[in-house]
């Protein structure tokens, strides 16, 4: 499974706006288009790229129930400080490889499916430390090996 590169980090706060206001403001930062997740959430993109997801804290209601159905749970309760990356994620290639590894069975990924037009086939895991990891493949990746997603991103809010 070759990592092509860090993809993003999740910031989780209760100041969504002033975050990233802070990120435009001092590192040149733009808001831009995201997935429609059915909770609050800002990306910011640098050359096209989203590096930094903003999303407020998930305490009860939607957002608690996107983060626990869909990212498996807020693994912090910082509000500040290093605790409040909820995650990183890294871009892939390589799905059938990683899903065959006899570590595999060690690991529990939780198989998502996001994106614009659901074009993003996501792994989600505990790393070291306790660290959640997102792995991001193209969803044509995961079809063309007949791996399905256990939820879609534009349904896990909706899961009681």
């Amino acid at each position: 499974m070759p990592v092509e590169h860090i993809q993003h980090t999740l910031i989780h706060t209760d100041d969504v706006a002033g975050v990233a206001d802070w990120f435009e403001t001092n590192l040149g930062l733009l808001r831009g288009d995201h997935p429609d997740f059915h909770v609050p959430i800002v990306w910011l993109y640098a050359r096209g790229v989203p590096v930094i997801h903003i999303g407020e804290v998930p305490r009860d209601g939607e957002i608690k129930r996107f983060q626990d159905n869909y990212l498996g749970g807020r693994k912090s309760t910082a509000l500040t400080g290093s605790g409040v990356i909820d995650h990183v994620a890294f871009h892939c290639t390589g799905l059938r490889e990683i899903l065959g590894r006899p570590e595999h069975g060690r690991v529990r990924y939780l198989k998502r499916q996001a994106g614009p037009d659901e074009g993003l086939f996501q792994l989600f895991c505990d790393g070291p430390c306790g660290i959640s990891v997102e792995l991001n493949f193209d969803a044509a990746e995961a079809r063309a090996a007949g791996i399905r997603p256990y939820m879609m991103a534009r349904d896990a809010v909706a899961v009681a």
